[in-house]
């Protein structure tokens, strides 16, 4: 008997009273979202969306438009800034640095939900994170975080599955880490470095590229596309665009990686995920 993955996770959140959720704009996080409107209605669930230097440009108002379109009340959605650059530990960029991150906005977010009487707070891990290093998960064990999609046995496919079936804006949505992950472990993060992979995946992707990265290796940008994408990257005109763009945004070299778009490829460890 085939499992109604859609209906597990209903059920599951059906148990709680109000809930936080942590909500990036990605497919995670917004079916997390659309998942806890649905079972809870609109007046129990609250949305807190946190920018910091490593969240990409446009990422926040495409997420405002994605929580108006689920059906999260706008005074239900709050935009908060963290401040993790300040923390010297996560800046240092060491292999566990996303702990560091997750530990700064959980402890924000326990502090709304304890101001709103909300008793949980979800976020968007899943069942296909289980296999990947994610030091964030620590973090959320500590703040005592709940993973409705794990809970309830969904995994990536499933995830996509469901929001193609109610048509959510994020349904074909690419994997979205935060910027920091494009920079090798060890080598300081700061607020320069990250604006400048910014504007340079800006410029890759007003050329209609997606699912992709543009690491960071000093004065060199190492761009990872999807494999179907390294030949047209080639093409005379594209090439050009794509490094006049990235030169632009402050890099002296462009490589195109010809083994492509892989998840966590500056990570040391043989299976782990970005965060």
């Amino acid at each position: 008997m085939s499992v109604d993955y859609e209906q597990a996770l209903l059920d599951f959140i059906k148990q709680y009273d109000k809930v936080l959720v942590a909500y990036s704009g990605g497919l995670d996080s917004a079916l997390v979202l659309w998942a806890s409107v649905t079972a809870l209605g609109p007046e129990r669930v609250w949305a807190v969306t946190s920018e910091s230097e490593s969240y990409a440009s446009g990422e926040a108002d495409r997420a405002v438009e994605t929580a108006g379109a689920i059906g999260l009340r706008s005074e239900h959605y709050l935009r908060i800034k963290t401040r993790e650059l300040e923390n010297k530990e996560y800046a240092a960029n060491p292999h566990n640095r996303c702990y560091f991150c997750k530990a700064e906005l959980f402890s924000e977010l326990t502090r709304i939900a304890g101001e709103k009487g909300i008793g949980v707070i979800f976020d968007g891990a899943n069942v296909s994170d289980l296999g990947d290093y994610r030091p964030g998960a620590k973090a959320a064990e500590e703040f005592g975080v709940v993973s409705p999609l794990r809970e309830a046995g969904l995994d990536k496919d499933a995830i996509r599955a469901i929001a193609r079936r109610h048509d959510l804006a994020v349904a074909e949505k690419a994997a979205s880490a935060c910027l920091a992950s494009r920079i090798p472990h060890g080598m300081v993060v700061t607020a320069e470095r990250l604006g400048q992979i910014d504007r340079a995946e800006l410029a890759v992707r007003s050329l209609g590229f997606d699912g992709f990265r543009v690491r960071y290796h000093g004065e060199v940008a190492r761009l990872e596309l999807r494999p179907d994408d390294i030949s047209r990257v080639l093409d005379d005109s594209i090439r050009e665009q794509v490094v006049t763009g990235i030169k632009n945004a402050g890099f002296r070299y462009v490589a195109v990686d010809l083994e492509g778009y892989r998840q966590g490829s500056l990570n040391s460890r043989e299976r782990t995920g970005e965060q």
